[in-house]
């Protein structure tokens, strides 16, 4: 078990780029609980950053899912500006248990796919925990993108998983920021559940 001394260790060593991408992540995430398109940006940014620090730590499919996020950041700008993100989250009608069931099993084939590939003929780390944290993370982004209520409940599971992998890794300060993101996705829960009991009230009294 690592000590307090080693985090402190490790805390002082930490780069003034990943306290800025922990900046921006959580940035990110208080201005996504409150349905701001702002949150987009600040994903963006973050998202560059970390891209260099992943691929420095021989994390390649985190590295690589961190450049998808960019690109996933411009995606979820525009539909909130333009497309079908533009409503409010009360406004979105959910997808079914059934439609999330099929998949969570056809992506599930897909990480495992993808771990082997990278366990065969890659030197790199964590290979099951990466490829699944990295293909539902992006799955649950998707969902955000599209206002999806459900999207909070994958984050809980991938960020828990997540507070491990980069903790073991030397990352304490983002390892840190998956737990601090824990309570921000509680968080953004109440916030989008508050935001729709209002809805609904403003509704009755009209």
């Amino acid at each position: 078990m690592i000590s307090f001394a080693e985090i402190w260790q490790q805390l002082l060593a930490t780069s003034w780029l990943e306290w800025l991408a922990v900046a921006l992540a959580i940035g990110y995430l208080v201005l996504a609980a409150h349905q701001s398109l702002w949150c987009w940006y600040a994903a963006a940014i973050s998202c560059v950053i970390y891209t260099q620090l992943m691929f420095g730590a021989q994390l390649y499919m985190e590295s690589a899912l961190q450049l998808i996020y960019v690109a996933l950041a411009a995606y979820g700008w525009w539909q909130w500006r333009y497309g079908r993100g533009q409503d409010d989250a009360t406004e979105v009608q959910e997808y079914s248990w059934l439609w999330h069931l099929q998949w969570l099993v056809g992506l599930a084939v897909v990480a495992a796919g993808i771990a082997y590939l990278l366990q065969t003929y890659t030197d790199a780390d964590a290979v099951w925990l990466d490829s699944y944290t990295t293909v539902y993370s992006l799955f649950a982004t998707w969902l955000l993108t599209r206002k999806q209520f459900a999207n909070w409940w994958y984050w809980l599971v991938i960020d828990a998983i997540y507070v491990y992998l980069y903790s073991s890794k030397g990352f304490v300060v983002t390892g840190g920021l998956y737990f601090v993101y824990l309570i921000l996705v509680v968080y953004a829960m109440r916030q989008w559940q508050t935001t729709q009991v209002d809805s609904k009230q403003c509704e009755n009294s009209g």
